[in-house]
């Protein structure tokens, strides 16, 4: 699906959706428990419909209510043997889930789709297969599991991915002994490692932090609450609160201000722009400002550069998005993305190794994008429309499926005007 926006700002309010990144955690907590419980969630996407389904083919049995989802949980001592576990093109659910196929024993095989094949998985898959696990060759897929992983030692450099120490934090509860989760150098992406802690304490499970190490004691059990709800999506919210310092005022509710999700320090971030920021209990508001350039640094918010580098597209001078390099190994290589969208929409930025640059303009000009498939890069090119001087055209725009099927129809209720392309 393309679709055409033509430039019309955005103001009004909505409600930020669930997020992903609480959701994909709660689920595996709930599914590894020793009692029935129920999620709420009011939205669903692709990348959660994957962490559900996979965790079935395990065995838990994890089924759409009203408002949400009702897990019963799977037999840690007797999961599912020789499931194909489909887990789309979410990095997510293949880097949890494949630490805990390990933990648990199932001889289970894990299918990636899209980009997700030739994302990485060291230095995760060698600590495992040191470990006890049988692990097919790295780029086979589906990536065929087997084996026992053993209690013992496991080393991460912090610069890797965040998702590979998440992974080892749901599975290491599970082994027969106490482990140590030992990182090297600065851990970046701090704030998704402790949603994850969060999501353990939440669950019952002890996990010990001492300098550059976690303490997690074996055969725990995780004992979540009857009912947890998962909170509103920051990621999501910025693309809105980010058309709004464009344009605006454009007010999110349904956030928590005092979330572990990184991404709300937007509100930080678009302030130092310059923008007018104003927030309540459970709401945030951003209206235009004199926005000016500065420095970002990334390395906690990856997932924010792409729409911020829209709103820096704009801004007066130059603004440096700094430790961004791992943008290259998502979906599609972000930096690269952001670096054509604005340079194709009449902006200018370059790009480094590890650095996106952009030079602001007064006004973008419109065109056409290519979203590469990537649903952050859909979205952002989508806010772009709101400041350009004629409709911007973006490819593979149903790319926002995979973390926010509704996107374009809360872009309309918001005022944007949205025209779906006919090939």
């Amino acid at each position: 699906m393309d679709v055409t926006l033509s430039p019309a700002p955005l103001t009004g309010t909505i409600r930020a959706i669930a997020s992903k990144s609480c959701a994909h955690r709660l689920l595996i907590c709930a599914a590894l428990a020793d009692r029935p419980s129920r999620i709420l969630c009011a939205e669903t996407n692709r990348d959660i419909e994957a962490t559900v389904r996979c965790l079935n083919g395990l065995g838990a049995e994890i089924t759409p209510i009203d408002g949400g989802y009702q897990v019963r949980p799977l037999n840690p001592a007797a999961p599912k043997m020789g499931q194909v576990l489909d887990c789309g093109e979410s990095g997510s659910t293949l880097r949890f889930l494949l630490p805990v196929v390990c933990a648990l024993g199932s001889e289970s095989a894990l299918m990636a789709h899209g980009r997700l094949p030739q994302r990485p998985l060291s230095p995760l898959y060698e600590e495992l297969t040191d470990k006890g696990a049988v692990l097919a060759p790295q780029g086979s897929n589906p990536l065929q599991c087997g084996g026992q992983l053993r209690p013992g030692t496991f080393t991460l450099a912090g610069h890797v991915s965040s998702q590979y120490i998440s992974g080892l934090l749901f599975a290491l509860p599970l082994l027969s002994g106490d482990s140590v989760l030992h990182i090297t150098g600065h851990l970046e992406s701090r704030p998704y490692v402790d949603m994850t802690l969060d999501a353990l304490r939440h669950s019952g499970i002890t996990v010990t932090e001492s300098g550059e190490d976690f303490f997690i004691p074996g055969n725990q059990t995780y004992r979540p609450p009857e009912c947890s709800d998962v909170e509103g999506d920051w990621s999501n919210a910025a693309f809105w609160l980010c058309a709004g310092a464009l344009a605006g005022p454009v007010t999110v509710t349904n956030l928590n201000l005092s979330s572990p999700q990184g991404d709300r320090a937007v509100l930080d971030l678009l302030r130092r722009f310059g923008a007018a920021v104003e927030t309540g209990p459970d709401w945030a508001t951003v209206s235009r400002g004199t926005l000016r350039g500065m420095e970002i640094d990334s390395a906690d918010t990856p997932d924010l550069v792409p729409v911020l580098s829209i709103v820096a597209a704009l801004a007066q001078g130059i603004t440096v998005f700094r430790n961004a390099g791992r943008l290259r190994i998502k979906e599609c290589d972000r930096l690269t993305a952001m670096q054509e969208v604005i340079t194709a929409l009449g902006g200018s930025a370059e790009e480094t190794e590890t650095e996106l640059i952009v030079h602001g303009v007064p006004a973008l000009s419109g065109g056409t994008v290519d979203s590469r498939n990537d649903h952050r890069i859909a979205m952002s090119a989508a806010v772009a429309a709101i400041a350009s001087r004629a409709p911007v055209t973006v490819t593979d725009a149903g790319a926002v499926s995979k973390s926010y099927p509704r996107f374009f129809e809360d872009y309309s209720r918001l005022g944007g005007i949205v025209r779906e392309v006919t090939p």
